[in-house]
């Protein structure tokens, strides 16, 4: 078992991360250790209640079960949330519990932080994307016919409580779409500003193949490495200030190809990395990097066979990158590659990436 700590400056912010392999059916017991109230609303993914329901124990009177996809992180099931939760009589001390996803992680985690102002909240990541990323940071919200994430806040969990056990039932394309925003760490390592080298490019090179057949001690060090990373830039800047928009990389492209597709042809890491290779392009284009850095990141990229997204008319990207909630002044945020694992943020016009 693997015990890590979001340190955050306000001290009722900060939280434990659990890593571990036990049995499924000892996380209901896990949950109960950091839970105040008689209450709990469990919002879980259909799929993961359809495999684990009965396993994780939990009451069919606690549970909101949403449909799997980036379409239903929507102000319906937002509402829905909230329903339940008055109908259920939650109060201030009682809990929201999101099993799943990513999807399900923000959308509960938005209902917890409007609920009556704010309840408690625990991540329980079922997908290797919510594992290394989006279960940790704070970061929740919902979708817009405008934009992805467009309404949200930023509302620290009391606990992640993370079992690999999940991710051997997990499809190929959702476990590569974990992989997605794994490969995006070891392009900023560096400007995360850890205390201590990870090496993570190295750890990919080296386990590989063990990672694509889910080694379970592989896998565990592998969502350990890109914690610790994300855990070091939400200790410096918790709200998006500054340093935090690193995390963006490969983002702002990889959400106009979701909105342009109607979140329904790509995976949300499938995006990112083509948004990856959009920013190793434009940055060639800007002389930010060498040529041979471009070819050094197709090589990591291709490691790991992600699916190929063709070009989407730049003129329309343009246009939905100008949505994007990083755009300002109508100049579109990028976080571009400056050196090896080292990134920075640059406001550009769409007239830059004509051509692209």
């Amino acid at each position: 078992m693997i015990n890590l700590l979001v340190n955050i400056d306000e001290k009722e912010k900060s939280y434990p991360i659990i890593i571990n392999n036990n049995d499924i059916s000892t996380i209901k017991e896990k949950i109960n250790n950091y839970t105040r109230g008689t209450k709990i609303l469990v919002v879980i993914s259909q799929k993961v209640d359809k495999l684990y329901g009965k396993t994780l124990g939990f009451c069919n009177s606690e549970k909101i079960i949403l449909k799997d996809g980036e379409q239903e992180k929507n102000f319906k099931n937002f509402q829905k949330i909230l329903k339940k939760a008055f109908e259920m009589g939650l109060t201030r001390k009682d809990t929201i519990i999101a099993v799943g996803g990513g999807v399900v992680g923000d959308i509960a985690g938005f209902a917890a932080s409007t609920y009556m102002r704010g309840i408690d909240f625990i991540q329980v990541p079922t997908t290797l994307l919510a594992c290394v990323d989006s279960s940790v940071g704070g970061k929740t919200g919902i979708d817009t016919s405008f934009g992805k994430n467009l309404l949200g806040s930023f509302y620290q969990p009391k606990a992640v409580i993370i079992n690999t056990n999940f991710l051997k039932t997990l499809d190929d394309r959702q476990f590569k779409t974990g992989l997605g925003e794994v490969v995006k760490y070891t392009f900023i390592e560096k400007s995360c500003r850890c205390d201590e080298e990870l090496n993570l490019t190295n750890f990919l090179s080296e386990n590989a193949e063990k990672i694509l057949g889910k080694n379970e001690q592989i896998l565990e060090k592998l969502i350990e490495i890109c914690i610790n990373l994300k855990i070091s830039v939400v200790r410096q800047d918790e709200k998006e200030g500054g340093l935090r928009k690193i995390l963006n990389f490969g983002h702002t492209y990889g959400h106009a190809i979701e909105k342009i597709t109607n979140y329904k042809k790509y995976t949300h890491g499938e995006a990112v990395v083509k948004g990856i290779e959009f920013a190793f392009k434009l940055a060639v284009k800007k002389n930010l990097i060498d040529i041979n850095y471009k070819y050094f990141a197709d090589d990591v990229i291709k490691m790991f066979n992600f699916k190929k997204i063709p070009d989407y008319p730049i003129e329309k990207m343009i246009k939905i990158m100008k949505m994007d909630k990083k755009a300002d002044f109508d100049k579109i945020t990028f976080i571009l590659p400056t050196d090896y694992s080292q990134v920075d943020e640059f406001r550009l016009s769409g007239e830059e990436l004509l051509g692209l």
